[in-house]
């Protein structure tokens, strides 16, 4: 196959939709809130792109049918905006990729309209967050204000180290060709799958273009890795095992 290839399976009509990237990264945020979305909206698959960047391995569905791995854009209509939801399980695997294949996703996004992009993420805090902020970055600082409106915070040189893969070249490439892009980052530990990060983004994301979405089957999503926490809380809590315990068994 070629390096990069494109089904196109439908291509409705969109009223300048705005995409909006969730792939797979720090506590999987951007990923779950994506994909909260074509639940929400029963979103129409109407893009795949395949790539020899992502690894060389097959999905499997619950007939056991194959289908190699991918990326989807799903065309999402809420009562607010139309939306372009990119998303998958994989992000590229080289450097050259990520551009390569952030350009591919880009030029979909224009083919369908879309002027305006968010990339949803997390940035890691190194421990578990009780209050949930989301940080942002934008392609232009023109955009703060109305982000700000809605609680997003801007801090000085965070995230630290800046923002890698698709969700930071969404920002710098379709910045320079003209996109309004920001990324919206909600606080993570880092350690686990994090749905009330997922959620707290996806809240300012519908105050910014004013849509409606239910939240619960993240909150029970929440609630089961509240109880994988406590439980690893307790294991840190136990007591001391004796050094005489300290035996390797094989």
């Amino acid at each position: 196959m070629d390096d990069i290839e494109i089904d196109e399976v439908a291509t409705p009509e969109l009223d300048d939709p705005v995409l909006i990237e969730g792939l797979p990264g720090v506590g999987h945020v951007g990923k779950l809130a994506a994909e909260h979305l074509l639940e929400e909206f029963d979103g129409e698959l109407v893009r795949r792109v395949y790539t020899t960047e992502f690894p060389p391995q097959v999905s499997v569905d619950g007939d056991g049918v194959a289908e190699l791995t991918c990326a989807e854009f799903h065309a999402v209509e809420t009562d607010g905006a139309d939306l372009l939801v990119l998303t998958g399980d994989h992000q590229a695997g080289s450097n050259k990729g990520h551009y390569t294949l952030t350009t591919t996703f880009l030029d979909i996004a224009e083919e369908f309209g879309a002027s305006r992009a968010f990339a949803l993420g997390g940035v890691p805090t190194g421990e578990l967050v009780e209050e949930y902020t989301v940080l942002g970055a934008v392609s232009d600082d023109g955009l703060i204000d109305d982000l700000e409106e809605v609680g997003v915070e801007f801090r000085p040189d965070e995230p630290a180290g800046g923002i890698v893969g698709v969700s930071g070249l969404v920002l710098g490439l379709g910045g320079r060709r003209g996109f309004d892009a920001a990324c919206l980052m909600g606080e993570t530990s880092g350690y686990l799958v994090d749905p009330k990060s997922a959620q707290a983004v996806l809240e300012v994301l519908a105050d910014r273009l004013e849509f409606d979405v239910d939240y619960e089957s993240l909150e029970d999503r929440a609630e089961e890795m509240e109880e994988v926490v406590g439980k690893i809380q307790e294991m840190q809590d136990g007591p001391a095992v004796p050094d005489d315990d300290l035996r390797y068994i094989g």
